[in-house]
């Protein structure tokens, strides 16, 4: 399980009352567990918040809006996925104007990338190059 410290925890809180427009809008669709796949939102992860993540699949979905590509952020941001993929993570960065423009589109994209990583319970697993 990821997890972060105490303040990390703490800051996660905050920010689930503090969610963006696009995180919003995209939460909600989330929420319903779309595909049978648990979504959380604003996710302690080690000292970072990850706008969301799919355990499971160990995926992290950040909502990057403009800001994003100023100052410092593009470093801060190479190093939280570096951090995440050391952690056994892929992060998934999608423009908050794509989740404005298209929400079915970037649901399709997420759920495409959500794949488990363990065979589902109650039959072997698929046999190689097999989809399950």
């Amino acid at each position: 399980m990821l997890t972060g410290p105490g303040a990390t925890i703490g800051k996660a809180k905050k920010l689930r009352q503090k969610m963006t427009l696009p995180e919003v809008i995209l939460w909600r669709e989330l929420r319903k567990r779309p595909g049978g796949i648990k979504f959380r939102r604003q996710h302690p992860a080690g000292p970072f918040v990850l706008d969301f993540a799919c355990l499971e699949s160990r995926l992290a979905i950040e909502i990057d809006g403009e800001v994003h590509s100023m100052g410092s952020r593009p470093a801060h941001d190479e190093a939280r996925d570096i951090w995440l993929a050391n952690q056994g993570f892929r992060t998934m960065r999608i423009a908050a104007r794509d989740v404005l423009a298209d929400l079915n589109a970037v649901l399709q994209f997420i759920l495409g990338e959500c794949k488990p990583l363990h065979h589902p319970s109650g039959g072997p697993p698929p046999r190689t190059g097999e989809e399950f």
